[in-house]
């Protein structure tokens, strides 16, 4: 599935997404730096209600947010991790396991420890303000 959003229409884009996902709990986000994976995962909390603010989890690795129906969300940026092993100890596949949605960016920083049916999704620049999202079911 493909998808063409701007910032005037990522609401759209992110409620199609999670349409497509349907249930799904582990979301691989690749991209360059600045394709607007954190931008797009923030429009997805949004959509699921998130009560509490959503902010890049670069330093963190893992920020854990609540939906307004009780259920759990992590994000995670693995950007700064060098390898597996500093995934593990950051706790990332505990949340992976969790049963609970998480959206990661940078997963190529710690691929060995994904679940098998992790979907992938590819955030591209197509213009200064338009991106592709190509999700991987």
């Amino acid at each position: 599935m493909v998808v063409y959003f701007s910032l005037e229409n990522i609401d759209e884009a992110a409620m199609a997404f999670l349409s497509a996902i349907a249930g799904e709990k582990v979301v691989a986000f690749h991209g360059e730096m600045g394709a607007g994976k954190t931008t797009f995962i923030h429009a997805v909390c949004e959509c699921l209600q998130v009560k509490s603010t959503v902010s890049s989890p670069t330093f963190p690795i893992i920020n854990e947010y609540v939906s307004l129906n009780g259920h759990h969300i992590f994000h995670m940026d693995l950007y700064r991790l060098r390898n597996e092993e500093e995934a593990l100890n950051a706790g990332v596949e505990d949340a992976l396991y969790s049963g609970n949605l998480c959206l990661v960016e940078w997963p190529e920083k710690a691929a060995g420890i994904f679940p098998e049916n992790t979907i992938h999704c590819y955030l591209t620049v197509v213009h200064h303000n338009e991106r592709k999202l190509q999700i991987n079911l």
